[in-house]
């Protein structure tokens, strides 16, 4: 009787997993197509539905403000889909900025379970803060580096960032424990939730100044290459 129960069980267990394993098969099948397929569906992507703040020279950008195309990154510098598709947007931005087609902007919006990610925002506002618009971006591309994402940045590692790129340690340290920036931080955030966005990344793409797409998520290299291309024509 125990054998026979075992191979019920074994059967009804079979049976009960092999729809929703198709469902999920079905579902990956169709999120390969989405993100890893020839970067025809990337092209069409939605249009943002919330209410774009302008990009002004208070902004962190890379390239050519004027450029026709501005893609603006709202970010967390814990998250780890961030961390993979920030090297996306440094290739995108070599490819792209040195002629002037393309800039980048980013913000911040870091989310509620990534607990260090406010003051790691913060730090990087003091990077601005010493050295301007170059050191905000050095500080933020070595966070990216430094960081394994999901909190499990020491933050002790701000200040050894800080000094790496040449700034004041003793002025970053009275700037970020200040609590100074805080204010900046929360003022993208609350862009962020005005635009519409609940998650990271989440870049919206504006074209002569006015927002007309978005990428939603960490998509690959190729995806964002293909809306560009196609909003440059």
């Amino acid at each position: 009787m125990e054998g026979e129960n075992t191979a019920v069980t074994q059967k009804q267990v079979s049976q009960t997993y092999a729809i929703p394993f198709a469902i999920v098969i079905a579902g990956l099948a169709i999120a390969g197509a989405i993100y890893f397929g020839d970067g025809k569906n990337a092209a069409v992507a939605a249009q943002p539905t919330g209410s774009v703040e302008a990009v002004t020279s208070d902004d962190h950008i890379i390239g050519n403000p004027n450029a026709k195309i501005v893609i603006v990154e709202y970010s967390d510098t814990e998250c780890p889909f961030c961390k993979s598709f920030h090297p996306t947007m440094q290739r995108i931005m070599n490819d792209y900025g040195n002629d002037g087609k393309v800039a980048w902007v980013y913000r911040h919006f870091p989310l509620p379970f990534h607990t260090k990610a406010p003051r790691e925002a913060e730090a990087t506002e003091c990077a601005n803060k010493l050295g301007g618009n170059t050191k905000f971006w050095e500080y933020l591309n070595s966070v990216f580096q430094v960081t394994a994402g999901n909190d499990q940045l020491d933050p002790a590692e701000l200040p050894k960032i800080a000094e790496s790129i040449g700034l004041d340690v003793n002025a970053f340290n009275t700037c970020l424990d200040s609590g100074e920036m805080k204010s900046i931080v929360d003022k993208h955030i609350d862009g962020g939730k005005k635009a519409g966005v609940s998650g990271t990344p989440f870049s919206i793409i504006l074209v002569n100044k006015k927002p007309v797409s978005s990428i939603n998520g960490a998509q690959p290299y190729e995806a964002v290459k293909a809306q560009i291309d196609e909003l440059l024509k």
